[in-house]
C-alpha cells in the first residue's frame, strides 16, 4: 500500500513491488516507513512483538527494537549504513523468533531519498538445507565410525570417497584409488575376474546382497558380505554405496562346524552302533547306515515305520513299548535283546538307550544298539577257551575241578572215575617229534569221546592223562569202557604207532567219601595197570620203531640180524658177560633208532649231502640216545648208542672221544657196523667183497677202529670162512 506523503518511489516501481512475492519495505532518510506492500505490512505485524500494527507513522528502527529478530543489530546495522551512502546494497539472512522460526533473505537498495527493504520467506528451504545437513552430518558419522567398509561411488562405479574400515580391510588410500573402478581395484593381482553383474544390478537401481572374495592390496583374499546401494536422485541413479563386511572368521567358523558336522554325520551312519531314532509310538524318524547293514533294511523301509512292523519280535512288543514308556519319563537303560533281521533271523542286541528333546518332534527316543553276534560268539570262544584243553577239545583241568564240586551230590552217586594214562608217550615224543605225540593225544581223546555217554565227562588231566567222570555209574559200565578202551589199543595197525594206554577206576559210593580220594586210589589203580603193559608196549613200539627206520632208510630187519648176530659173536669172542652181551645185542638192533627223526629224503639221499644235511644226520646218535634214555628199559645203552660214531683217533662224532674213551660197546658196533654197510648194497655204492672189506678194517684199524678190536673181528671172519 502506498503512503500518502511518500514520493520517493515512481509509480512503475510501486506497481512493480505491489505484485512482487517480496515484502517491501521503503524507508526515507529519517527511518520511518513510507512504502510498504500488502505482504510487507503482514509481515511487519506478523514479526511485532505486541499490540497490533498501526499502518500509519510506522518508524522502522522501533520495529525493528520490538520485533522478534534473532539478530536485530545485523538489520539495523546495515540499513543505516545504507541510509548513510556507505553501502549501495546489501543482502543477507536472518531469522524471526516466531513459534516456529521463520527464516529470510533481506536485500537493501540505497535509493537517493532513502532505503527499498525486500524479504523473502526462505523458511521452507532452511528447513531442508538443516535436514540434509543433519543427515549428511549422520552419514559422515556413519560412513566414518562405521564396522563395515564402505565406497562411495559415482554414477560410473568410480570411486569418490572410502572409509577408514576400508582403507584398513583393503590396505589402499583413498589417493591411490580415487576416481577407479571398484571393480578393478577388489580384483586379484593377476585380473582374475570378479562378478561384474552385482554391479550392473546396482546401477539399474537394486539393491542388492551378496557374498564373495574381494582381495586387498596384497592380493589376499577373504571373504566379505557386500551390499549394494544405489543413491538416487530425481529417480535417476546418481552414485553407489558399496558396503563390505569381512566375513572369513564366520566362514572358517562355518566351515569349521560345516567339517564337525560331516565328521560327526560320518560318526553317526558308519560308527559301530546303530542307532534308531524314535517317537513316542516306535515310528522310526531316523536310522543310521550301520543300523541298516546289520538289520538288512533299506533306509525307506524302516525310516517312517513302526519298530514294531519290522524288528521287534512279536513276544517282545509289550516289553517294547513298555521301554519306550519308561525312557520318555526320563529313564535311561541298557540292556541286552533281541531284534529280528529282515531275513527272519533272530540276533543277540546290546541297546543304550535314553530320551532327547528334537525341535518340531518334542520328546524321543535315541536308541544306540550294538549287534552282539559277534561279542557273544567271542565269549562263547573264550568261555570254550577258559574251560577246554586246547590241543584236544577236551575239557580242562580247571572245569573239571569245578564239575567235581557239582558231581559231588548224592544224585550223582555213585560216581565213577577212571584214570587214562598214555603209554610211552614221553618215547614217542623224543622218537617221532612232538607233533606225532600231539597227534595221538587228539586221536586218543577222539576215541574216548565215542566211548562216553551224554552226562558223562571227559577232560585232560595232565601232559599224557586223561580223566573220565561217570555219575551214576555201575561195575558193568565200568568194565565195557575198560573193554572197549582195550580193543582200541588192539586195533592199531602194524605200519601205525602202538596205542597203549593205563587204565585206573575208582568209585565214590557214599556221600562221605571224599572225591579227590577216589581220584588218587583212580590214578594207583592206573599206575598198576601201566606196569603190566609196560614191556607188552615198549616191545611193540622198538618194533615200530624198527619197522618205521626200515621203511624210512636201508637199515632193514636183515641189517639188523646180521649186526645181531656178528656183535653176539664178537662179543663172545672178547669173553663179555650175559649181561653186556645182552646190552650187545639190543644195542645191534636199536643203535641207529636215532634216525627216525630224520627225514627219508636225507636218509636216502644218492648224491653228496649238503653241509646243513650232514649236520642233521650226525645228529642221530644224540637223539638216539634221548629215545632210549626216555624209558627205564633202554636207557643202559643209551651212552653206547650216544658214541657208537666216534673214532679211535678222535676224528669222529658227537664228543671227539677217542681210544679207550669210547665205550667198548660203542667201538664193537662201529667196527661191526662198518663191515655190514661195506659189504652191502647201498644207494650212494656198490657193495664191497668181503676181503676187499678186511683189508679196509685192516687199514682203518689205529685210526677209525680200536687196533685190537679190528685184529680180533678180522680173525673171527677168517675163521667162519674157513669153517
Amino acid at each position: 500500500m502506498l503512503l500518502d506523503q511518500n514520493q520517493a518511489l515512481s509509480s512503475d516501481l510501486k506497481e512493480f513491488l505491489d505484485l512482487s512475492p517480496y515484502a517491501a519495505v521503503f524507508i526515507n532518510q529519517q527511518g520511518e516507513v513510507v512504502y510498504l506492500n500488502d505482504k510487507g505490512f503482514d509481515f511487519l505485524e506478523a514479526n511485532t512483538l505486541e499490540g497490533e500494527t498501526n499502518r500509519d507513522n510506522l518508524d522502522y528502527r522501533q520495529f525493528i527494537e520490538k520485533n522478534r529478530l534473532s539478530q536485530p543489530e545485523l538489520l539495523s546495522k546495515n540499513i543505516e549504513l545504507i541510509l548513510k551512502g556507505e553501502n549501495d546494497n546489501s543482502e543477507f539472512e536472518y531469522c524471526c523468533l516466531k513459534k516456529q522460526a521463520a527464516y529470510f533473505e533481506v536485500k537493501i537498495y540505497r535509493f537517493k531519498n532513502g532505503a527499498l527493504v525486500l524479504y523473502k520467506d526462505i523458511s521452507k528451504k532452511k528447513l531442508t538445507e538443516q535436514k540434509l545437513l543433519r543427515e549428511k552430518i549422520w552419514s559422515d558419522a556413519l560412513f566414518e565410525n562405521s564396522n563395515s567398509a564402505i565406497a562411495l561411488l559415482d554414477e560410473n562405479h568410480y570411486i569418490l570417497d572410502v572409509n577408514q574400515k576400508f582403507e584398513e580391510c583393503f590396505s589402499y588410500k583413498l589417493e591411490e584409488i580415487k576416481g577407479k573402478d571398484l571393480d578393478n581395484v577388489l580384483q586379484t593381482e593377476n585380473g582374475g575376474n570378479i562378478n561384474r553383474e552385482l554391479t550392473a544390478r546396482v546401477l539399474n537401481g537394486e539393491r542388492i546382497e551378496a557374498e564373495g572374495r574381494r582381495f586387498d592390496k596384497y592380493g589376499k583374499a577373504n571373504s566379505f558380505s557386500i551390499r549394494g546401494v544405489p543413491i538416487i536422485f530425481e529417480e535417476e541413479v546418481r552414485g553407489i554405496y558399496a558396503i563390505y563386511d569381512d566375513i572369513s572368521e564366520r566362514r572358517a567358523a562355518e566351515k569349521k562346524i560345516e567339517s564337525l558336522e560331516k565328521r560327526y554325520r560320518t560318526i553317526f551312519e558308519h560308527g559301530p552302533m546303530g542307532i534308531f531314532l524314535l517317537n513316542s509310538e516306535g515310528r522310526v524318524l531316523q536310522a543310521n547306515q550301520t543300523l541298516l547293514e546289520y538289520s538288512g533294511y533299506s533306509k525307506s523301509e524302516l525310516v517312517g515305520n513302526s519298530i514294531f512292523e519290522t524288528v521287534v519280535l512279536e513276544e517282545n512288543k509289550e516289553e517294547a513299548e513298555k521301554f519306550i514308556d519308561k525312557i520318555l519319563a526320563g529313564a535311561e537303560v541298557e540292556y541286552i535283546g533281541q531284534s529280528l533281521r529282515k531275513n527272519g533271523e533272530v540276533f543277540p542286541i546290546l541297546f543304550k538307550e535314553r530320551a532327547i528333546e528334537i525341535p518340531g518332534q518334542g520328546k524321543c527316543v535315541l536308541s544306540m544298539q550294538l549287534d552282539y553276534s559277534e561279542y557273544q560268539k567271542q565269549q562263547q570262544k573264550i568261555e570254550y577257551i577258559g574251560y577246554h584243553d586246547q590241543l584236544t577239545g577236551c575239557y580242562n583241568r580247571s572245569y573239571i575241578e569245578n564239575k567235581l564240586k557239582e558231581y559231588d551230590q548224592a544224585e550223582y552217586l555213585p560216581l565213577a572215575v577212571v584214570m587214562i594214562d598214555i603209554n610211552g608217550l614221553t618215547l614217542i615224543n623224543e622218537s617221532y617229534g612232538y607233533k606225532t605225540g600231539d597227534q595221538l593225544l587228539i586221536k586218543v581223546a577222539a576215541e574216548l569221546k565215542t566211548l562216553l555217554g551224554d552226562s558223562d565227562l571227559l577232560g585232560r588231566w595232565s601232559g599224557d592223562e586223561f580223566i573220565i567222570l561217570l555219575p551214576e555209574s555201575s561195575k558193568q559200565q565200568l568194565a565195557d569202557l575198560r573193554e572197549a578202551v582195550n580193543i582200541f589199543c588192539n586195533s592199531t595197525a602194524e605200519d601205525e604207532i602202538p596205542v597203549s594206554l593205563g587204565f585206573g577206576a575208582a568209585a565214590k559210593n557214599e556221600l562221605k567219601a571224599n572225591i579227590y580220594q577216589v581220584i588218587n586210589q583212580a590214578d594207583r589203580n592206573m599206575n598198576q595197570d601201566k606196569l603190566t603193559k609196560s614191556r607188552s608196549s615198549k616191545n611193540k613200539f622198538v618194533k615200530n620203531l624198527i619197522n618205521t627206520l626200515g621203511a624210512k632208510s636201508n637199515e632193514t630187519k636183515e641189517h639188523a640180524l646180521r649186526m645181531t648176530s656178528l656183535a653176539f659173536k664178537l662179543g663172545d669172542r672178547l669173553r663179555l658177560s650175559h649181561e653186556k652181551l645182552n646190552e650187545l645185542n639190543l644195542l645191534a638192533t636199536l643203535h641207529d633208532i636215532g634216525k627216525v627223526t630224520i627225514a627219508e629224503s636225507i636218509l636216502n639221499k644218492p648224491g653228496k649231502l649238503t653241509e646243513e644235511e650232514w649236520e642233521i644226520v650226525k645228529s642221530h646218535p644224540v637223539k638216539g640216545a634221548a629215545i632210549a634214555d626216555s624209558t627205564a628199559e633202554f636207557s643202559p645203552i643209551a651212552k653206547y648208542i650216544r658214541h657208537h660214531h666216534e673214532r679211535w683217533d678222535g676224528g669222529g662224532y658227537p664228543e671227539g672221544l677217542a681210544e679207550h674213551e669210547i665205550p667198548l660197546l660203542s667201538r664193537i658196533i662201529t667196527l661191526v657196523d662198518s663191515y655190514d654197510v661195506m659189504t652191502n648194497d647201498r644207494p650212494y655204492k656198490e657193495p664191497m667183497t668181503k676181503l676187499e672189506a678186511v683189508k679196509e678194517i685192516s687199514r682203518c684199524a689205529g685210526t677209525q677202529f680200536d687196533p685190537e678190536l679190528a685184529v680180533e673181528f678180522i680173525k673171527l671172519l677168517e675163521e667162519e670162512e674157513e669153517a
